[in-house]
């Protein structure tokens, strides 16, 4: 599954809410919803949360490089507002952005929120196209168009799916715990060919590479006993991909790893019932943050003949997102090598560990 990270911003408009009405307005996610394409690239109202998260690997001439970029609404009203107001204020959308120069070892990261009207965010229920000012991703034919810039630092992507879109758990309800109602709709877009241009520090270079996207959807996804995850997502030269996730406690407990195997051709495989073991290798403390992270990973899934080890392109990616959704987590590329069905394999990927500079419990 691909959780993503959204603090409760604006709190004195959420405090009204809550006065307002004493159980949550929006629906929970529950199994038997049938997701339907396009429509389900596009923004589901009727929940509180939401989020598309781009992540990827990309070659230039002369060097390599990662991206991250994520769009969240999270709702303060379920209901259209009683005065009819370009201002007024139903959906919030912030938004991360970050790159990676890989061959250089640095890290460029921001963010930024803003409300849905008048035209300064929002996002289509017909099909994806979600947009934060000059921030955008949209469906255009076959392709999804990505666009971010910031002071020098920018993006401007096409992504070619090679693969339909991949539905975790039971046919994309995807459980978080064991109470009722904490749960989410989740796909993904496991294998986007992906082809543009970035811009470093001002300088643009032309790339290529592999892209992979999440949307998730739901009103309740965290208790307050569960501290953080680590997310894992990664994509193999066999033509195969693997995501994985656990759950943290704030006892120090681990809750088991589930996940979804992506074959290089035919269904992809629910690994909730399946033994997955994921070990950390080292620890490393942030420099900015004094958080500190598990670093390099033992990945080993008996029944299917993988072990993988994983290891960061480089340790300082982490993000704090004072600006928007007030969360600071590590969110980075990643190199993969080892072993699937008996060959040897290698790939690229993308890790996000969250709870480790201050607990997510309860705020999703």
């Amino acid at each position: 599954m691909r959780l993503s990270i959204l603090f409760l911003i604006a709190g004195a408009l959420l405090f009204t809410q809550a006065a307002q009405a004493e159980r949550s307005p929006f629906r929970d996610a529950v199994p038997g919803r049938v997701l339907v394409f396009p429509r389900d690239y596009g923004k589901h109202p009727d929940f509180q949360t939401e989020w598309w998260y781009f992540t990827g690997n990309l070659g230039s001439r002369d060097n390599t490089w990662g991206f991250q970029l994520t769009f969240f609404r999270r709702s303060l009203l379920k209901e259209r507002a009683l005065r009819d107001s370009a201002w007024a204020v139903r959906d919030l959308y912030p938004a991360h952005f970050a790159l990676s120069d890989i061959g250089n070892r640095k890290f460029f990261h921001t963010d930024m929120i803003s409300r849905e009207g008048p035209g300064l965010a929002g996002a289509s229920s017909e099909d994806l196209n979600v947009w934060i000012k000059n921030w955008s991703a949209r469906r255009e034919g076959d392709s999804i168009r990505i666009d971010a810039a910031k002071d020098g630092y920018a993006i401007a992507l096409d992504l070619t799916s090679e693969k339909a879109p991949v539905l975790h758990g039971d046919r994309g309800y995807s459980r978080k715990g064991d109470s009722e109602g904490q749960a989410s709709y989740y796909y993904s877009l496991t294998r986007l060919n992906a082809n543009g241009t970035l811009t470093f520090g001002g300088k643009s270079h032309r790339v290529t590479g592999y892209a992979w996207m999440d949307q998730e959807f739901g009103s309740s996804i965290l208790l307050p006993d569960q501290v953080g995850w680590d997310w894992f997502s990664l994509q193999l030269d066999d033509g195969t991909e693997l995501m994985l996730f656990h759950l943290r406690k704030k006892d120090g407990t681990v809750e088991r790893p589930f996940g979804t195997f992506v074959p290089k051709e035919g269904p992809p495989e629910d690994l909730a019932h399946t033994e997955v073991k994921i070990g950390s290798q080292r620890e490393w403390t942030s420099p900015h943050t004094k958080a500190v992270y598990p670093m390099g990973w033992k990945i080993e899934i008996p029944e299917r003949n993988i072990r993988l080890s994983v290891v960061p392109a480089f340790e300082d990616q982490e993000l704090t997102a004072a600006k928007s959704t007030a969360v600071t987590y590590w969110e980075g590329s990643v190199a993969v090598e080892g072993t699937s069905g008996g060959h040897s394999v290698r790939g690229r990927g993308y890790v996000e560990l969250t709870g480790y500079a201050h607990s997510m419990g309860g705020r999703l």
